[in-house]
């Protein structure tokens, strides 16, 4: 079920493309996301004193406020960054969403610490990201940011949580324009402040995307080839030990060889080529492609990333940096 400002949302139609209308002119979300506008992005790098939590494309964790600071994600474009939180234990959990195929099993991940099944609470929504890359009022469901926001409202629409729609900065919300009429997002990314509940519009530099960067980033490349990854979110977080766990997992010849053949094209070429909204990337988005491709190519074969098939456990350090203790 959805709420808007304490109210059960009840449109005209039970259709996804017509609820996300609905929401999108909702006069309490169209208020908000002017409030959330106004917010200077927070740049966040490693000189800010926090015990953050990074998510990339497909990822999703469940901090406890007691040991996680901030929380959050950016680099989206297309896809949206959703924030789920239990206002009465402050449990929050942070996914990186790029598809409407992960979206229904992915919310069972992301509910399954949040909130227990026998709960009534009402759970805080932030909904960040998908600027408007199609027309929405246009039936044809071209385009990804406008499918991933249906699908988005209509789970949350169909469950029986109690879901407390706080910010839809999405579509014609996240949207702005260049003199040649090119869309791009206003906002890539958002933090929550885990003790307040805050939402609020950020960027990550290199030096807090981590830990193990580029092997998380390979992986979602290789979760594409692994049939059981499938309509599935990508964890690496911990929970209740506040570490990061990243799993065995392979990577194919396939995938090697395409990352030797990309390594010689222009960046234009691999821009247009990897890209979902070419225009709308980050000024770092092809060096890191790069860099993941680098990588295959000098490890080719997955065992010696994960030897004994062990899995890389990354531990906090004076708090803010992750040092992987062990393979276990």
């Amino acid at each position: 079920m959805i709420y808007v400002n304490g109210f059960q949302f009840l449109p005209d139609s039970s259709s996804g493309h017509d609820m996300v209308i609905a929401l999108l002119e909702h006069p309490d979300l169209v208020s908000a996301s002017r409030l959330f506008c106004a917010i200077p992005e927070r740049k966040f790098s490693s000189s800010v004193e926090a015990k953050c939590v990074y998510l990339f494309q497909r990822e999703y964790a469940t901090v406890n406020p007691a040991l996680v600071e901030i929380v959050g994600t950016d680099e989206a474009t297309t896809c949206v960054g959703m924030v789920i939180r239990n206002c009465r234990t402050g449990m929050t959990c942070v996914a990186h969403l790029d598809s409407p195929d992960v979206v229904v099993v992915g919310l069972f991940q992301m509910m399954s610490l949040v909130s227990d099944r026998d709960d009534d609470d009402l759970l805080d929504v932030h909904i960040v990201g998908a600027f408007e890359d199609s027309d929405p009022h246009e039936e044809s469901e071209e385009g990804y940011s406008l499918p991933l926001c249906i699908k988005i409202v209509e789970k949350l629409a169909e469950s029986r949580y109690k879901f407390e729609i706080k910010n839809f900065q999405v579509l014609k919300h996240n949207t702005r324009q260049d003199s040649e009429g090119i869309a791009y997002p206003i906002f890539h990314g958002l933090a929550v402040e885990t003790s307040s509940g805050s939402v609020i519009p950020a960027s990550f530099d290199a030096s807090t995307r981590g830990p193990d960067d580029i092997i998380r980033r390979i992986r979602l490349s290789a979760s594409f080839e692994d049939p059981r990854r499938a309509g599935r979110l990508l964890d690496t977080y911990e929970t209740h030990t506040d570490r990061f766990v990243i799993t065995p997992f392979s990577w194919s010849g396939r995938l090697v060889n395409f990352a030797r053949i990309m390594r010689y094209r222009s960046d234009p070429e691999i821009l247009f080529s990897t890209s979902t909204s070419p225009y709308a990337e980050g000024s770092d988005y092809v060096k890191n492609q790069k860099r993941g491709w680098e990588y295959l190519i000098r490890h080719p074969n997955w065992k010696q990333v994960f030897p004994s098939k062990l899995a890389r456990v990354f531990e906090r350090v004076e708090n803010t940096s992750w040092v992987m203790i062990s393979e276990t």
